[in-house]
C-alpha cells in the first residue's frame, strides 16, 4: 500500500498540471478560454495522440517555441527554440494472445460466462470493458495468456467444446524493459524522457503552430514517455481539431457539397464529444487515426470544410437528451446494417438499419425541336460534335439534311474558323486561297488560325509522318508532318484524309473543328442538377451554386457508352450530373450520360461493387491464425441482417468449425464490408481451388453512409435531414 501511496504522490503534480491545463471541469462550449503559459485555447479543449511508440521524433515550430518540464519538478527549459528531436530505441515488443470467447452489452452477462468457465479451465479468465469498440460498454470475456499462436490455438478446441463456437483468437503487444533510455535533443542540450515525466511544447505566439511528420497542428504538444515509448499528443480547441477531420473523413475535393460536409461535422464533433476521455489512462482522448476518427491537422484543411465547420458550431446529435455514438462508414452498399448485428450487443435505437435511398425525389425536365441531321464518319454519328459548335455561335447550321453534304465554301470555312479561335480566346487572321478546300488546304487554315506551327514541327517526327500518310496520294513531303498531325490527332478521319485532292464536305469542316476547338479549350460546364424552375437552370459546379437562364430551345443530348445521341425530352432528377455550354449567358447544350438503372444513392462510390477472388490455401492459411480448422473445406454464411449482410459465418474445416459474428467477418476474412456472396471455384475432381466474394460497400456499415450524405446534398438535401435519415429519432442541438 505504501508503495502505492508514493507512486501516487509522484504523479500528483502531473495531475494537477493536467487538471490546471484542461480546467478539471466537464467538457462545455462557450467563451471561456484555458490558458498554459500565456497560450490561450478555448474550450472544450481534446487530447489527440499523434503517435505512440515513436522514435527519431523532430517537432518544427513555425516560429519558435518555449519547453516545459513536469515531473516532480516544473521548469521552462527552453524559452525559444525551433525544432525539439527525440532520439533513441524503441522498447523491444513482444506479442502475447488472449482467447476472446464472447463479448456483450451486459456486464451480469460477461460476469455469468467468466463465472461458468473458471471452475472448467486452467487459464485465468478476465471481463474488461473494450476501450477499442465503436460502441461504448462492451464487455469482453477474455481467456489467458498465451506465449504462442499455436498454444492459444491447442486451447481453443476445449473452449469451443465448452459450448463457445464463436471464440476466436486475439494478439496483443508486450512491452519488456527498456533497452536504452529515451533522450530529447533541445538547443543542443540533452533531456531524458522517462515515464515520469513529460514536456510541454508551447508556440511562442497565438499564430504559430507546430509541425511533426510533415504535417502542421495547432494547440500545443505533450511528449511524455511510458512504457510504450514515447507518446506524442496534441492538445487543442474542439472545433479547431474538427477543422482537421472532417476533410479527411470526407474530402472536399471529391464530395465538395457543403451540407455533407455539414453532416460530417455534426457526427465528427459527437462521436468526438461522446468519446472523450476513452484512453485517458494513457493521457490522451482519441486516437488520430480510423481506429477513432482520422485526424491530419492543419495540413488538411480547406475552405470548404472550415466552413462547415463554422457554420455547425457546437451542434450534436442527440437521442433523449444524451449525445449518440454518431457512427459512419464510407459507402454502405445500399443499405446501413442494425448496430447489435456488427459490434453485437444490445440494440441501439437510433443506428438502425436504413435504405440508402432518397425519398421523394425531385425530378426535372427538359424538352426541345432542336437537332441537328444524322452525319456518320467511320460508322459513328458525329451530329453531336456539330452541335457543339453551332450552341456556341461559331456556325449556323443549315435546315436541309442535304446542306452539310455539299462542299464547303472559303468564305464559310473562314467565317467558321475565325469564330471558333475567338472562341478559344485567340485573335486570328487568314487568307483563303482560290480553288477547291482539300484537307491539306484545310488543315493549313487551321494551323495558322490557332498558331499550330511549331506544335507540328515538334510534336510529329519525320518517319511517324512518313507512316501515318503513307497511304494518301499525291501528298507533297512538306505536307506530310501537317497531315500527320491532324490524323494522329483524331481531328480527320483516315477515310476523308485519304480523298487528299477531294473537296471537304459542311459536315467534315465542322466536325474537324469541333474536335479542334476540344484540343484548344474545354468549354463544356460540369456540375450537378438542383433545379428547373421558370427556365432557370440551378446548377452546382465548382462547389458553388449557380443560376443560368435556359435557350428556349437548346440542344439536349444524352451520352451512353462514349456516344452522344439528340433528344426531344432530357428527364432528369436533382444531384443528377450534367454538363453544358454557354453562350452569352445563357445555356445553349444540356448533355446527361444515360439514366441510372439503381435508386441507391451511393451508386456512384468505386466501392458500391466489388470482387475480391482469393485461393483455397491462402484463405485457409489466413482463418488458421484465428482458428485451429485445419484444411479449409467451405464458408456457409448462417445469418444475415437487415441490410443482408451476413452477421454469422461457419467456417467449415477438416480439423474443426468456428463461427463467426459480426465485425469479426470482415476482419477474418479481411473484405471491404460484411455484404457479400461467396462462389466457389472447382477443379476436374470437384474440389474447391477459389473462392470468390462478390460484394458491396466499404466499412463496418453502421450509422450515417458518407456516399450517401454527399449524394442527398447534391439532391438538395440539408444536413438535418441528412443525419436524421441515418440516425433514427435524433435531434440536433446547439451545445453552450
Amino acid at each position: 500500500m505504501s508503495k502505492i501511496l508514493g507512486r501516487n504522490h509522484k504523479y500528483f503534480f502531473l495531475s494537477f498540471l493536467v487538471l490546471f491545463f484542461l480546467g478539471g471541469r466537464p467538457v462545455e462550449f462557450g467563451q471561456e478560454s484555458t490558458f498554459f503559459q500565456g497560450f490561450l485555447i478555448q474550450k472544450p479543449v481534446i487530447r489527440i495522440a499523434l503517435g505512440l511508440d515513436l522514435e527519431d521524433v523532430l517537432i518544427h515550430a513555425s516560429s519558435g517555441m518555449k519547453i516545459y518540464q513536469a515531473a516532480e519538478s516544473y521548469k521552462l527549459l527552453a524559452e525559444d527554440v525551433a525544432e525539439v528531436q527525440v532520439k533513441g530505441h524503441k522498447e523491444p515488443l513482444t506479442e502475447k494472445f488472449l482467447i476472446q470467447v464472447v463479448q456483450t452489452r451486459r456486464r451480469e452477462e460477461a460476469d455469468k460466462v467468466a463465472g461458468a468457465l473458471r471452475p472448467r479451465i486452467t487459464r485465468s479468465v478476465t471481463v474488461s470493458e473494450g476501450k477499442d469498440e465503436k460502441l461504448e460498454g462492451v464487455f469482453q470475456v477474455r481467456v489467458g495468456d498465451f506465449l504462442t499462436r499455436g498454444e492459444a490455438l491447442s486451447f481453443i478446441k476445449g473452449i469451443a467444446a465448452l459450448g463457445y463456437p464463436e471464440a476466436w483468437i486475439i494478439r496483443q503487444e508486450v512491452t519488456r524493459g527498456a533497452s536504452k533510455p529515451q533522450w530529447v535533443m533541445i538547443g543542443g542540450r540533452l533531456v531524458d524522457l522517462n515515464e515520469e515525466s513529460s514536456l510541454y511544447l508551447i508556440p511562442s505566439n497565438p499564430q504559430s503552430y507546430l509541425t511533426y511528420d510533415g504535417k502542421n497542428y495547432r494547440g500545443i504538444f505533450i511528449l511524455r514517455g511510458s512504457s510504450r515509448g514515447t507518446l506524442l499528443v496534441n492538445v487543442l480547441n474542439l472545433e479547431d481539431y474538427l477543422k482537421g477531420v472532417v476533410p479527411g473523413e470526407l474530402s472536399p475535393y471529391l464530395f465538395g457539397e457543403i451540407e455533407a460536409l455539414k453532416a460530417q461535422a455534426v457526427a465528427a464533433r459527437t462521436y468526438a464529444l461522446k468519446n472523450l476521455g476513452q484512453f485517458s489512462d494513457l493521457g490522451f482522448d482519441l486516437y488520430a487515426t480510423p481506429q477513432s476518427q482520422v485526424y491530419d491537422g492543419m495540413s488538411v484543411e480547406h475552405p470548404l470544410s472550415t466552413r462547415a465547420v463554422k457554420e455547425t458550431e457546437g451542434e450534436v446529435a442527440v437521442f433523449e437528451g444524451n449525445l449518440i455514438n454518431a457512427l459512419y462508414t464510407s459507402t454502405c452498399g445500399g443499405a446501413t446494417e442494425n448496430a447489435e448485428e456488427i459490434f453485437e450487443g444490445s440494440p441501439v435505437p437510433y443506428l438502425r438499419s436504413v435504405e440508402c435511398v432518397m425519398e421523394n425525389e425531385r425530378s426535372f425536365s427538359f424538352q426541345t425541336t432542336r437537332r441537328l441531321p444524322a452525319y456518320f464518319e467511320g460508322g459513328a454519328n458525329v451530329s453531336a460534335k456539330m452541335a457543339v459548335l453551332a450552341a456556341l455561335g461559331a456556325f449556323v447550321p443549315g435546315n436541309d439534311p442535304e446542306w452539310f453534304r455539299k462542299p464547303v465554301s472559303g468564305e464559310e470555312v473562314a467565317d467558321w474558323i475565325l469564330k471558333t479561335s475567338a472562341v478559344a480566346g485567340k485573335k486570328a487572321s487568314i487568307t483563303v486561297a482560290p480553288g477547291p478546300l482539300t484537307p491539306v488546304a484545310y488543315a493549313r487554315l487551321i494551323r495558322d488560325a490557332f498558331g499550330w506551327g511549331e506544335r507540328i514541327q515538334t510534336l510529329v517526327g519525320k518517319s511517324e509522318a512518313e507512316h501515318a500518310t503513307k497511304d494518301v496520294p499525291g501528298l507533297a513531303a512538306e505536307d506530310r508532318p501537317l497531315l500527320a498531325y491532324f490524323l494522329i490527332s483524331g481531328i480527320f478521319s483516315r477515310s476523308a484524309a485519304s480523298q487528299s485532292g477531294a473537296e471537304i464536305e459542311r459536315a467534315e469542316a465542322v466536325v474537324a473543328l469541333s474536335r479542334v476547338l476540344g484540343l484548344s479549350r474545354d468549354l463544356f460546364h460540369r456540375g450537378h442538377l438542383k433545379a428547373l424552375e421558370n427556365g432557370t437552370f440551378l446548377v452546382t459546379e465548382d462547389g458553388q451554386l449557380r443560376s443560368i437562364p435556359v435557350e428556349a430551345d437548346p440542344y439536349l443530348l444524352r451520352s451512353m457508352d462514349g456516344a452522344a445521341s439528340f433528344v426531344s425530352t432530357l428527364d432528369l432528377e436533382a444531384g443528377d450530373p450534367v454538363q453544358w455550354l454557354e453562350r452569352d449567358g445563357r445555356v445553349t447544350l444540356v448533355q446527361a450520360s444515360s439514366i441510372p438503372l439503381s435508386n441507391i444513392l451511393d451508386q456512384p462510390s468505386q466501392y458500391h461493387n466489388w470482387q475480391i477472388r482469393i485461393r483455397r490455401e491462402d484463405l485457409e492459411l489466413r482463418l488458421n491464425q484465428f482458428y485451429p480448422i485445419g484444411k479449409l473445406m467451405d464458408l456457409v454464411p448462417q445469418k444475415r441482417g437487415a441490410s443482408r449482410r451476413v452477421v454469422e459465418l461457419s467456417i467449415v474445416g477438416q480439423e474443426g468449425r468456428a463461427l463467426v459474428k459480426g465485425l469479426k467477418i470482415r476482419q477474418v476474412l479481411n473484405l471491404r464490408d460484411n455484404l457479400f456472396v461467396i462462389d466457389r471455384e472447382t477443379d476436374a475432381e470437384g474440389r474447391v481451388t477459389h473462392f470468390l466474394f462478390s460484394g458491396k460497400g466499404w466499412g463496418h456499415g453502421v450509422g450515417l453512409c458518407q456516399v450517401g450524405a454527399f449524394r442527398m446534398a447534391q439532391k438538395g438535401a440539408l444536413y438535418t435531414d441528412i443525419l436524421k435519415k441515418y440516425y433514427l429519432g435524433i435531434q440536433i442541438e446547439k451545445r453552450k
